[in-house]
């Protein structure tokens, strides 16, 4: 089947943050696709909706069986159980539940800085504190800084290492040697990993995802992985997601924190999505890979052609490309705060928004984040809003 990753969809207007938190600009910040859902998951959406009765869900054995089917298929991720599983209303509530079983207020959760930024609050809402490892940025790209992550292992309060896997917003997908080396620091020093997933369906050629889970037993079983349809299908209003752990013990613990954060009631659109994505959804998630992939190179060649001072790390997972633009920062002008200067500009005066890098720790000062998960002329127009930002700076 042919999908139309190309149709443009009016979305102002309809309660959408993206489009209309900030109306007067192009929206490329926030995590979310401008592509109609996958039509498998319309139709399943809209059977359940003409039941016409939305109550209370329980979740059947077919929810348990597509999700160990469309990882042991697309990820070599075998034996998933029913009694691993506890589902969620989201990943950030995933992880969230998992810092809460994992900690005590005062302990320390190890990031990889520049990260996710929904980690800093719900490191803090757990009463416990950030602990940075950053990473290391040379020759265009990221890299682990294993001594400082050793060192930081080693704190006596620090408890769980928070990953995400692959990584947003640097766009690196780990290797399944960095991420073994990840377990085995984390298993020799008493921490706990909670490895972030949820854009694990989103990588390209070369760039295989490996999820912790199937790592080595020893190192599998020190952790939980937090993982959701919603991300790659375009569904995050529907609210769906689940952790899996294999430790029977670490899944009591889950599944009490969950309970006590009150968010172990699903939608029962979200079931519904579920098992259509997982079980119908493939191709049309391979074609959106493709055209994700050739969004990214058209970035690319614009910044050859149009912007050589800005560089756009390689992108091996996710939709979201992390500039380097501090090529724009005036010579006598400090770094710091340079980011949120720019990004202010890049929306007052050439109307486009993307995401300031400083959100994602103070690594990411002189980086902005942009969302090409859009249809070409979307993603066009968008570049040339930021060449003029850029030459107006």
């Amino acid at each position: 089947m042919d999908y139309n990753f190309d149709e443009i969809i009016d979305r102002r207007g309809s309660g959408s943050v993206k489009w209309d938190l900030v109306p007067d600009a192009l929206p490329m910040w926030i995590a979310d696709m401008d592509f109609r859902v996958a039509p498998e998951i319309r139709e399943a959406v809209q059977k359940r909706l003409d039941h016409g009765i939305f109550g209370y869900q329980l979740l059947p054995d077919d929810y348990y069986d597509a999700i160990a089917g469309w990882f042991s298929r697309r990820h070599g991720w075998t034996g998933i159980k029913k009694e691993q599983v506890i589902a969620t209303t989201g990943v950030i509530a995933a992880y969230s539940a998992c810092l809460k079983a994992f900690t005590v207020p005062g302990d320390k959760v190890i990031v990889q800085t520049p990260c996710y930024n929904a980690f800093f609050p719900a490191i803090r809402n757990n009463k416990c504190e950030e602990l940075h490892n950053p990473l290391i940025y040379r020759d265009g790209t990221y890299s682990i800084d294993w001594d400082d992550l050793e060192l930081k292992a080693k704190e006596p309060r620090a408890k769980v290492f928070l990953l995400c896997n692959p990584q947003n917003p640097a766009g690196r997908v780990w290797t399944r040697e960095e991420l073994t080396r990840i377990g085995e620091i984390c298993l020799r020093n008493g921490l706990v990993v909670v490895s972030d997933e949820i854009h694990c369906e989103l990588t390209y050629p070369g760039h295989d995802y490996t999820p912790f889970a199937t790592l080595p037993d020893e190192i599998s079983f020190n952790s939980a992985v937090c993982c959701s349809p919603t991300k790659a299908f375009n569904i995050a209003g529907i609210q769906i997601a689940n952790v899996i752990a294999r430790d029977p013990e670490k899944v009591k613990k889950i599944d009490r924190a969950i309970n006590d954060n009150e968010c172990c009631d699903v939608n029962v659109f979200g079931v519904a999505s579920l098992i259509a994505a997982y079980t119908k959804g493939e191709a049309w998630l391979d074609a959106l890979r493709k055209y994700l992939r050739a969004n990214a190179e058209f970035v690319y060649d614009f910044l050859r052609r149009e912007l050589p001072g800005v560089r756009a790390l390689p992108l091996e997972g996710t939709y979201l490309m992390w500039l380097d633009l501090r090529s724009a920062k005036h010579p006598d002008e400090p770094l710091d705060g340079f980011s949120e200067r720019f990004a202010r500009h890049l929306t007052e005066k050439a109307g486009l928004l993307m995401s300031t890098g400083t959100i994602y720790g103070p690594s990411g000062e002189g980086f902005e984040r942009l969302n090409i998960a859009c249809p070409r002329k979307t993603l066009e127009e968008g570049l040339r809003r930021l060449k003029k930002g850029y030459q107006s700076y």
